[in-house]
């Protein structure tokens, strides 16, 4: 057994399954490029659903693993601490694109409805915490209608990205998807699909590998199941999206680098139901501490600040950054540094 193991070799153990998941994430995100071309879904699109959806699996393995050992904390910290560090990469990527504001660069309307999505997502499960204690077949009500909920903002986002009603206002630093030459997109896209898979493969083995690590943690050395959701292994399987997000603002695709962090996190929101699901002794949001709770309010915070910045397009602020990027460093430093000491 993976927990049983000495502290050298589950670090080692840990490194090697985070290094996995990274590696894969980075060919994952050309081969994403190359399918919303081929398949003529957009970057954004294609950063929400496709990519987001790839490189959150590591996290939802994660969670899920976590309830099914019945640490409800474990399991809920983990989905909304990835959310708020995944919101904090945008910001780190905000730094890295110095040409101007990402937020402004990388205008897209289905960016904004999938922000908006994810703001009623993240609520649901507060008015879960907040309503009575009740569950039919050890399912909470809220895990359904939040499940429901992601199949129509999945649609409604597909509607705005082809069909907009509004447009973003085109400015010298404003970066448009644009697809590859008529000859290239015609292409199959069969071959770019069936390596994207194996990937996802990886990265869902390594998803389970690291919570068997972050169990031992737990178990080992005492640490609080929030402080190793939220800012261990939330963080470690998070980084696909740091790195995804990184390559392909580097690749000029900020749509996809946008889209990909937005719709990531709105997949995210389907750790807590696959949670509630696999946690049987009872419903997971009434199990769950206030520190859980302080995350999930983070991560809506975080995200109302990103949708500010998305729709306000600040074309520089300090350091060519965005007045968002700045609140969304500072608020999720003083997050952890308040999960730390507490």
């Amino acid at each position: 057994m993976i927990q049983n193991l000495p502290l050298p070799y589950l670090l080692a153990v840990f490194a090697l399954a985070g290094a996995a998941v990274i590696y894969s994430s980075i060919r994952a995100t050309r081969l994403a490029d190359i399918i919303a071309d081929r398949t003529s879904m957009g970057e954004a699109m294609a950063g929400g659903i496709i990519l987001g959806g790839a490189t959150s699996l590591a996290g939802v393995v994660v969670s899920v693993n976590a309830a099914l050992d019945g640490d409800a904390s474990f399991a809920f910290s983990n989905a909304v601490g990835g959310i708020a560090a995944q919101t904090l990469f945008l910001a780190i990527a905000d730094l890295i694109y110095r040409r101007a504001n990402l937020e402004h660069a990388a205008a897209e309307p289905a960016n904004l409805i999938q922000a908006v999505m994810l703001m009623v997502l993240l609520s649901l499960p507060l008015c879960a915490i907040a309503g009575p204690d009740v569950s039919y077949l050890g399912v909470h009500p809220v895990s359904v209608a939040l499940f429901l909920a992601y199949l129509y903002g999945v649609r409604l986002s597909a509607q705005v990205s082809e069909h907009p009603m509004w447009r973003p206002v085109m400015t010298s630093e404003t970066r448009t998807d644009e697809p590859e030459d008529e000859e290239e997109a015609n292409r199959s896209v069969t071959g770019p699909a069936l390596r994207f898979a194996a990937l996802v493969a990886v990265m869902g083995l390594g998803g389970w590998v690291i919570s068997q690590v972050g169990g031992a943690f737990i178990e080992r050395f005492g640490l609080r199941s929030s402080l190793v959701g939220s800012l261990i292994t939330a963080v470690v399987t998070s980084l696909p999206e740091f790195v995804t997000t990184i390559v392909a603002v580097r690749r000029g695709a900020l749509q996809l680098a946008v889209g990909g962090i937005i719709g990531g996190n709105t997949f995210d929101t389907l750790f807590l139901v696959a949670s509630d699901l696999s946690f049987r002794e009872g419903s997971l949001y009434h199990a769950v501490g206030t520190t859980d709770l302080y995350w999930l309010g983070t991560g809506l915070l975080m995200t109302g600040i990103l949708l500010a910045g998305l729709i306000a397009r600040q074309r520089e602020g300090p350091a060519r950054i965005g007045f968002e990027s700045v609140a969304m460093l500072g608020v999720y430093a003083i997050a952890a540094t308040i999960e730390v000491i507490g």
